[in-house]
This record gives C-alpha cells, structure tokens and sequence, in this order.
C-alpha cells in the first residue's frame, strides 16, 4: 500500500507543470551546444582543481579567471537562465511535498488508529 501511494505521488509530480518545465528546459539546454560546451569545460576545470587540492596543491589563477569567464558567459545564456528558474520552481514544490509528507507523518504517528487503505 505505501509503495502504491508512492508511485502515485510520484506520477502526480511528475505530471506536474513545475516537473514539466525543468524536462522542457533541460532539453533546450541539451539542445544547446555552446552552453554544453562551456558547462563540460567548466566541469573539467573544476574536476581538474579539485584533484590538485587532494593533492595539496592550489589551482592556478589562470584557472579561477577561466571558471570566472564560463560562468558569466553560461549564465548570460537565456537558455541556462530558464532552467534555473524552473529547477528553482520545482524545488519549491518538492519543499512543500516534503512538509506535507512530514506533517502527515506527524499525524499519522500521534494517531492511536490504524487504517489499512
């Protein structure tokens, strides 16, 4: 039964139209080929940064001026900017489902009733 209810939740959100327009501006960003290439960059930049500090070693100036020039230019693009906005929204809605799961938990454990559907 909680499984089924679940899967049920899980439809409904993803019906949503805050879900929705995150897989809408994910495929427009995938469908972007100077913003990909500039987050892959930025991506290997970072991996890149990330291994000379396991290492004890600082990135290079260099590296923080090219992550600073990828990030204004990715996020200059208005196809970047969309998804942020819809991943913003959809996070809000999950913020609220999470409340509503835990107050109905909350009911639920101070309830001496057991119901079975």
């Amino acid at each position: 039964m909680l499984e089924d209810k679940a899967k049920e939740l899980g439809r409904l959100i993803g019906q949503s139209g805050e879900y929705q327009a995150v897989r809408k501006a994910n495929e427009a960003l995938n469908n972007d080929r100077d913003a990909l290439t500039v987050l892959r960059q930025m991506e290997q930049i970072r991996s890149d940064a990330h291994r000379m500090i396991e290492r004890g070693e600082h990135p290079t100036a260099e590296m923080e001026q090219q992550l600073d020039e990828m990030l204004s230019r990715v996020q200059a693009n208005p196809v970047y900017q969309n998804l942020l906005v819809a991943q913003e929204n959809f996070d809000k809605v999950m913020a609220r489902v999470n409340e509503w799961i835990l107050d109905g938990m909350q009911k639920g454990a101070a309830s001496s009733i057991i119901t079975l559907g």
